[in-house]
């Protein structure tokens, strides 16, 4: 069972019509009770980091999602969910949860488009829970901003848009994902599956 976590941001339908697609179970969560007793949990998000953070503060969540994380329950964020799993970011003044050591920055290339959106070729670094192959993947991506990891062993993927910039990160049973594999057909279903498979 995979549970996503509602807070009200994020593309909950979108993920679950995916997990039902590749014959997986999940639930719609959005107590810190049922936050805590589950195994894989799922951290969705859309829009800025300020106003997700003050969100899932003011429902109580954020102390679940650590504890959770801390006894080593799974937890995946995708896009602005991922980036709620750092310190910081330069999109606000709130502080995350620092699950993984590192922040969030803007690009800095004024002669890009921003938001950056379209499919991205992606890049895995090194084998993981999530890639469990080094061939070449494709991606959409919706975002401003993006992660920066202190430890470089917790990047897993890669990707370019302008600058080559971390997409995807795992750290223990800390997971991420710049990119939305809800909305990326036959890779997002792998990736999906191998969360699944977990």
């Amino acid at each position: 069972m995979i549970d996503i976590i509602d807070y009200g941001i994020g593309n909950i339908g979108s993920i679950q019509n995916m997990i039902k697609f590749i014959g997986g179970n999940s639930r719609i969560v959005s107590t810190p009770e049922e936050i805590l007793s589950s195994n894989k949990l799922i951290l969705p998000g859309v829009g800025s980091f300020d106003t997700a953070m003050i969100k899932l503060v003011n429902s109580n969540l954020i102390d679940a999602i650590k504890i959770s994380a801390n006894k080593g329950t799974y937890i995946l964020g995708i896009c602005l969910g991922m980036q709620l799993l750092f310190e910081n970011s330069e999109e606000g003044n709130s502080q995350g949860p620092g699950l993984i050591n590192g922040k969030v920055i803007k690009f800095k290339d004024n002669s890009l488009r921003i938001p950056h959106v379209g499919w991205n070729k992606v890049n895995p670094t090194r084998n993981s829970v999530l890639f469990k192959d080094n061939t070449e993947k494709k991606f959409y991506f919706t975002h401003s901003y993006h992660v920066e990891c202190n430890n470089k062993e917790n990047v897993i993927a890669t990707t370019n848009y302008g600058i080559e910039f971390q997409c995807a990160v795992e750290c223990e049973n800390i997971l991420g994902t710049q990119f939305h594999p809800e909305k990326s057909h036959k890779y997002g279903m792998n990736l999906f599956s191998n969360y699944i498979n977990l």
